[in-house]
């Protein structure tokens, strides 16, 4: 199916839920803040965000998980939750409570949430439109065991839903400071599927090297420490936006993790969150179903004016100087116990939008650009 002009109309839906709300994978964990709650606090206080735009994320079941992962895997997700440990065999195994994925309250209820609400972005979108669901984006998931702070792969799930549809081709965008391995892996032999991530060089999981092509349905952009606003949109315009415009996608997945802003403790890159919006209102009208995913990021101030941000450019808001009282009340009310929460600047407070973060395009920037358009060349149906 070819992709056509976005149905501009449709007014962009939002899917979220509670259960992010006071969820935390522990108290030392870097997924201890509240994101996806302080998010949907805030698009609400802006007044952004209309009763009929809203829709609350389904729990997918664990046959609906089975689509992607091993039966197994699923089961010992349901075990860790119901006893709230895990056996020795089963960490070993399935990486649970292991490498920084933790047993927790909700362990499978809140992944499984995170793939219901992707799921159901794909099954809404299915005759064209635009979905944010900030809660997805667990992009490093494997089909039988946990990683990187991910238990399902909920961006496969929804690319899977989008290809039972019958849609093709279809474009996945990562722009995360952790490589996309989990999707890239999951599309390695899928000619329907071509995925581009752009993110940190030699920053685990220690993979999506520029010669990386999986097959020739992929291209990865590893960027340098410091990558700046001025390098994004070299990327943006050299790369994303050639590559999505060679494909025609039917739809296009983007996955908009916040680690890539210079606040995050996580990644060594300076983005500011205009860099995000950028790269959303630059797809967003390239195809004519998009779904925007959360994703990666450790500064609850930063991630959630970075995709409350996202929500008002997928809506054609426009940023405020300065933040209405009520939205302003939900960033103050938000503490965090590493070093940049012991002294925020006030204008994490009080805007939206970051400074501006500009700076020196490099020539190995400019290289590892060039270098992804050059699985173009092989053969997309």
């Amino acid at each position: 199916m070819i992709g056509r002009p976005l149905r501009l109309a449709m007014q962009p839906l939002l899917i979220g839920s509670e259960i992010y709300r006071g969820s935390t994978y522990g108290p030392k964990h870097p997924l201890a803040i509240p994101r996806v709650s302080t998010t949907l606090d805030l698009i609400r206080a802006l007044g952004w965000v209309a009763p009929d735009q809203y829709r609350e994320s389904p729990r997918a079941s664990p046959a609906e998980l089975q689509r992607f992962h091993a039966a197994d895997y699923i089961a010992a997700l349901l075990r860790a939750e119901e006893t709230q440990n895990v056996s020795a065999e089963d960490r070993e195994r399935f990486r649970i409570g292991a490498d920084g994925n933790p047993v927790y309250r909700e362990v499978f209820r809140r992944p499984a949430t995170s793939a219901g609400g992707v799921m159901l972005a794909a099954r809404l979108t299915a005759e064209g439109g635009v979905v944010h669901v900030p809660g997805g984006g667990t992009h490093h998931g494997r089909p039988d065991r946990a990683s990187g702070f991910c238990y399902v792969n909920d961006a496969v799930l929804g690319l899977l839903t989008w290809r039972d549809q019958g849609l093709s081709p279809l474009l996945y965008v990562d722009i995360d400071a952790h490589h996309g391995d989990g999707v890239q892996d999951a599309f390695h032999d899928d000619p329907h599927v071509f995925t581009l991530s752009v993110h940190e060089e030699g920053r685990w999981p220690f993979s999506g090297a520029v010669g990386d092509r999986a097959g020739g349905h992929a291209a990865n952009i590893p960027v340098p420490p410091g990558f700046n606003d001025s390098e994004m949109a070299w990327v943006l315009h050299e790369a994303i936006l050639p590559i999505a415009r060679r494909l025609r996608p039917a739809a296009i997945m983007l996955q908009c993790g916040a680690d890539a802003l210079e606040e995050d403790p996580l990644s060594k890159l300076a983005l500011s969150n205009n860099a995000h919006r950028a790269v959303v209102a630059a797809l967003k009208g390239l195809a004519p179903r998009l779904i925007v995913l959360g994703g990666g990021g450790y500064n609850p101030w930063s991630v959630a004016r970075c995709w409350a941000g996202v929500w008002g450019e997928l809506n054609g808001h426009t940023i405020p100087e300065r933040l209405p009282e009520p939205a302003e009340q939900v960033l103050r009310a938000l503490s965090f116990n590493r070093a940049a929460g012991r002294n925020p600047p006030e204008y994490w407070f009080t805007t939206l939008a970051d400074p501006p973060r500009p700076g020196v395009v490099r020539a190995a920037l400019r290289r590892a650009a060039a270098a992804a358009l050059e699985p173009l060349g092989s053969t997309m149906p």
